[in-house]
């Protein structure tokens, strides 16, 4: 059945059918091979978008500037000091003023609410470049890398250590179920993702003939793995106090040379970015001189390792935002 998504909104990937999220994929590959050919695909011009970014980023907005400027789209765009969004402008009204003048909005900040409701009376396609509970344009670029690795999603056995409950372990948990990949969340219990969405994802995969588990043993949960998955241990905006908790939590969790052994021989390493595996940014410097852990949630063996497949992941951020783009404003 052909797939039609123009109009929509890209808010988290419950939202798609597997369906769709298969149209983006094979779409996302098209967009990557007319780049790395050089060829032109500037099939929006004269149309525009804005930026709205609450939490800064790399990848996220060099993604979606690149995508725009590929596509032909004019691009703004706004940091957090250069919007009255929800200071002296309501949500609703901000985006009602801005779905007036642009094609499509992105959103990346907190509240998973607040891009709701820009979707809700912008009038034009919303997309969400990350909140506190979902990421799903990392998704795409995370499925997208597997699919180029290993050939084809389904039956791929997937593990995420760490933060499992963060908008990461929700995304990634939502995403395998949808794709027919079994899902692992390895992480202590205290941070298992909602049960709500847990159930959630659990009857979804389901119907994708997979598995979703939750476990606090590292050697069961890595076993055999194909894809080994981890994020930061503390995310943008949380405390600086919650450092010392997360370490003592996170630390049996430290994806490290004897997880990627226990794992699959053909087994490969993913990360969203930006990572901890050194102490070459202020932050890593700061907590190794505070706690006295060099590496946090990978050991920089591993993330330089032949298995790791981050800066492709990187990549593919560009590749699967142009799809989305493309798909729901052509």
């Amino acid at each position: 059945m052909p797939v039609n998504i123009r109009g929509r909104s890209f808010l988290k990937l419950l939202d798609y059918t597997p369906a769709e999220i298969r149209y983006l994929l094979d779409l996302s590959k098209e967009f990557k091979r007319l780049k790395r050919c050089g060829v032109p695909h500037r099939y929006l011009e004269n149309k525009n978008i804005v930026l709205l970014f609450e939490k800064t980023s790399t990848r996220t907005r060099c993604a979606f500037e690149v995508a725009g400027n590929d596509l032909g789209l004019g691009v703004t765009y706004l940091d957090p000091g250069s919007s009255q969004m929800g200071k002296k402008e309501s949500i609703a009204d901000t985006a009602r003023v801005l779905g007036r003048m642009y094609d499509g909005i992105e959103y990346r900040g907190f509240q998973q609410e607040l891009v709701e409701t820009l979707a809700k009376y912008a009038g034009v396609p919303v997309w969400n470049g990350l909140t506190d509970q979902f990421h799903p344009t990392q998704m795409l670029a995370d499925l997208l890398t597997m699919e180029e690795k290993f050939g084809s999603l389904k039956g791929l056995r997937f593990t995420y250590m760490g933060d499992a409950r963060n908008n990461m372990g929700n995304s990634l948990m939502i995403a395998c179920a949808k794709m027919g990949i079994h899902f692992t969340a390895c992480a202590p219990k205290e941070l298992f993702p909602a049960p709500e969405l847990v159930e959630a994802a659990k009857a979804i995969a389901a119907e994708n003939r997979c598995t979703v588990r939750l476990t606090e043993d590292v050697d069961e949960g890595t076993r055999g793995a194909n894809v080994i998955y981890t994020d930061i241990w503390v995310s943008m905006g949380e405390p600086d106090e919650v450092w010392e908790t997360r370490i003592k939590l996170l630390k049996p969790y430290q994806v490290n040379a004897a997880v990627m052994e226990n794992a699959d021989p053909e087994a490969i390493f993913m990360h969203c970015l930006p990572s901890f595996h050194d102490t070459k940014t202020t932050i890593g410097a700061e907590i190794a001189e505070k706690f006295g852990i060099p590496e946090m949630e990978v050991t920089d063996e591993v993330f330089e390792s032949p298995r790791s497949v981050v800066f492709d992941e990187a990549e593919n951020r560009m590749h699967t935002i142009k799809a989305v783009i493309y798909a729901t404003l052509c």
